[in-house]
């Protein structure tokens, strides 16, 4: 660990935590995921209206995913000699310059634009959040921080399409993306007034990156991600088809279903933070292990409707639980460089997102949904399995 780093960051351990600063890093990530799931619920009028079809306007939200995935290591480098305040102020500002030009989209193309510098604004956020939460609170509140940062991807998860398609059908799709520019001008001034002034600490690189990596602790929580995630978005990706075709639920079951999932998610947020507290390698082998049990009661006795809703209950609870611990892990396995943790971290989940949709697709193909929900109860058990062995590895202290 550089000597200079572990001194940068003794220096700055705050004894009184910024709660207003969390507040606004949770308001900023719940206008960022709105924003980025508001095309879910807007692509039949969006198409109409831009004279594409369905699946090219499906693409705005392709284009915001992949550039997120490989932004958040181009934000950390990138701007490693700026000051951290100025940094999250410009990605909020990309939100709502984003926000804007998508509502006054001529075309596809200018639509695609607008998602795209979303991609950036929200891979940046997302790996420099655990460095901003670590600088203004001190570590023994972050698992309490985290679940505040978390709760707004939550609350964004379960607003985002019911709003958005109320808003459309009211007003139309263009106003509806208002909704993420107004927020982020109210994210920006609550930022600008709450965050102090945080200068950069250290140089991330390629090689910080690659030092970080090589923590047998980073190693863990990373490989812990790459399955359970993937395990998880195989199994989402096709949880609709899964419960029309098992199960048989309706429109109106499936739609309240997916709202208890949700509140379970946000639930799941503080139950995790809570569990952080007092070991993150519990809390996610935890996450892990409830999101293996909800896919195997899924796979092997879905076809009980209440058996389906109270594993899928469960399992958003779990994964409500799981980001929170993995953010709260990286804090102390690299506690001096955690921009670059994090960058790594959104990587991961990235590719674990692409790998779960494309192997989960494969699988339906072959078995059938229930095939899927039994591989994303290995991948979920496996990860348990990784993070339950990792007690003897050393952690990082700033």
């Amino acid at each position: 660990m550089d000597r200079i780093n572990i001194e940068n960051a003794a220096a700055e351990v705050r004894t009184e935590p910024r709660w207003v600063g969390i507040v606004s890093l949770a308001l900023g990530v719940f206008a960022l995921v709105t924003s980025e799931f508001l095309p879910a619920s807007l692509l039949t009028p969006m198409a109409a209206d831009l004279g594409v079809s369905i699946g090219a306007a499906g693409q705005s939200v392709t284009a915001t995913s992949i550039v997120a995935g490989f932004s958040g290591i181009g934000v950390v480098i990138g701007t490693s000699h700026l000051d951290r305040r100025t940094v999250l102020l410009a990605l909020t500002g990309l939100l709502v310059v984003s926000s804007v030009i998508a509502s006054f989209a001529s075309g596809l193309p200018v639509l695609l634009f607008s998602r795209l510098l979303l991609g950036i604004g929200l891979g940046g956020f997302w790996a420099m959040s655990v460095a901003l939460a670590m600088r203004l609170v001190p570590g023994y509140l972050m698992p309490r921080a985290m679940s505040i940062i978390m709760g707004g991807v939550s609350l964004a998860t379960v607003c985002a399409a019911p709003i958005g398609a109320w808003v459309g059908a009211t007003l139309g799709w263009r106003y509806a993306f208002a909704i993420p520019a107004v927020l982020g001008v109210v994210t920006f001034i609550l930022q600008a007034a709450a965050i102090p002034p945080l200068p950069p600490r250290g140089t991330a690189s390629f090689a910080s990156l690659a030092a970080v990596l090589k923590r047998p602790a980073m190693q863990i929580c990373l490989g812990t991600i790459l399955l359970v995630v993937t395990g998880h978005f195989a199994g989402f990706t096709y949880i609709r088809p899964f419960m029309e075709d098992i199960p048989h639920f309706g429109v109106e079951a499936i739609s309240g279903i997916l709202l208890a999932f949700g509140i379970g998610g946000f639930l799941g947020n503080f139950v995790g933070g809570a569990l952080a507290a007092r070991s993150t390698r519990i809390g996610l082998a935890t996450a892990a292990a409830g999101i293996a049990a909800a896919m195997f009661i899924t796979a092997f006795a879905g076809a009980s409707p209440v058996v389906a809703g109270a594993a899928i209950i469960l399992w958003g609870l779990s994964f409500g639980m799981f980001p929170v611990n993995v953010q709260a892990f990286l804090s102390q396995a690299a506690p001096d460089e955690a921009e670059s943790a994090g960058a790594l971290m959104l990587t991961a989940f990235q590719i674990a997102i692409s790998a779960g949709a494309i192997v989960g697709g494969l699988v339906v193909d072959s078995i059938g949904p229930l095939g899927v929900f039994g591989f994303a109860g290995v991948m979920a058990l496996a990860g348990t399995l990784l993070i339950s062995a990792s007690r003897g590895i050393k952690m990082q202290r700033a």
